[in-house]
C-alpha cells in the first residue's frame, strides 16, 4: 500500500501534539486514573497516546495494523509495547485492561463491531472502552472524498448529510456515525455508558495562522457543547463501564 493509499484508508492524523489533543486527553482523564492502570490505544500510530499515558503513570500498551508507523514508534521515541495487531482479533487475554482506547479509528477497520467486541473482550468487569469517532452531522467530512476516480484531500463540506447511497459514493474509505450508530456498536455487549456526546475541533491549524480566531472559534463552539448544538460537533466521545447489563444511556443527545 503506498503512502498515499495509506493516508486515505488508515486515516493517518497529524503526529503533532497540540491543543486539542491535550483536550481530548482532559476528557479520558476524567474518566481514568491513570496511576498504574493497564491500558491499550488500538491504531496507536507512532504511539503518540502512548507516550502520554505512560507519562501519567499507566502501563500502556499499543496495536496498529501499520508495521511502518510501529518501526518509527519503535526507532524514535523507544516504544517497545507496540505490537502490529488487527482490531478485530487482538492477541491478548480476557479481562486484561483497566482502559482500551479507540481514537479516531473505528471508522478504518474492517469490522468496527467485532473491533467493539474484541475491546471489551480484553477490558476488565469495571474497565472502560474509549471512543472517539466522526460525527456524521459535521458539517465537512475531514477524510477527503473521491470525484470518480479523483481523491480529494482536505475538508469537504456537506458530505456526511447526503443519503447513505450518495455518502458511500463520495466517502466509501471512512465511516461516519450517527448518534445510534455509537449506541448500537455497544448493544450487545455487556456493560453500561456510562457518557455520550460530542466535541468540537482543537482548531490547531487555524491557531498557526491566527490565535485571535482559534480562540473565537474555540469560545463560540465549546460553549455550544453545553447545548443541543453540540450534535454538529466534530467527533463522538463515549466512555463504556464494562460489566453490567446496560439499562440506560447516559447520552447527552
Amino acid at each position: 500500500m503506498s503512502i498515499e493509499d495509506k493516508a486515505i484508508h488508515l486515516g493517518h492524523p497529524s503526529y503533532v501534539w497540540r491543543f486539542g489533543q491535550d483536550r481530548r486527553l482532559d476528557l479520558i482523564r476524567r474518566y481514568v486514573r491513570f496511576d498504574n492502570a493497564r491500558i491499550l490505544d488500538i491504531g496507536c500510530g507512532i504511539g503518540t497516546y502512548v507516550e502520554k499515558f505512560r507519562a501519567l503513570g499507566a502501563h500502556a500498551f499499543g496495536v496498529d495494523v501499520d508495521t511502518e508507523k510501529l518501526a518509527e514508534a519503535h526507532r524514535a521515541k523507544r516504544l517497545q509495547l507496540l505490537a502490529t495487531s488487527v482490531s478485530e482479533a487482538l492477541p491478548f487475554p480476557d479481562n486484561y485492561f483497566d482502559v482500551v482506547v479507540l481514537h479516531e479509528v473505528i471508522e478504518h477497520v474492517a469490522d468496527d463491531y467485532q473491533t467493539i467486541r474484541e475491546a471489551c473482550r480484553v477490558t476488565h468487569r469495571n474497565g472502560r472502552v474509549i471512543v472517539f469517532a466522526p460525527n456524521r452531522l459535521y458539517p465537512f467530512e475531514t477524510h477527503g472524498a473521491f470525484f470518480g476516480k479523483r481523491y480529494v484531500f482536505g475538508n469537504i463540506p456537506l458530505i456526511g448529510w447526503l443519503p447513505d447511497s450518495l455518502r458511500n459514493k463520495f466517502a466509501p474509505h471512512v465511516r461516519a456515525y450517527r448518534a445510534r450508530d455509537i449506541r448500537a456498536l455497544f448493544a450487545q455487549v455487556d456493560g453500561t455508558m456510562l457518557t455520550h456526546t460530542q466535541i468540537y475541533p482543537g482548531y490547531d491549524k487555524i491557531a498557526r495562522r491566527s490565535a485571535l480566531l482559534a480562540r473565537v472559534f474555540r469560545s463560540v463552539t465549546y460553549f455550544l457543547e453545553a447545548t443541543p448544538l453540540r450534535a454538529f460537533g466534530l467527533s463522538h466521545f463515549a466512555v463504556w463501564k464494562k460489566g453490567t447489563r446496560q439499562s440506560s444511556v447516559a447520552s447527552r443527545q
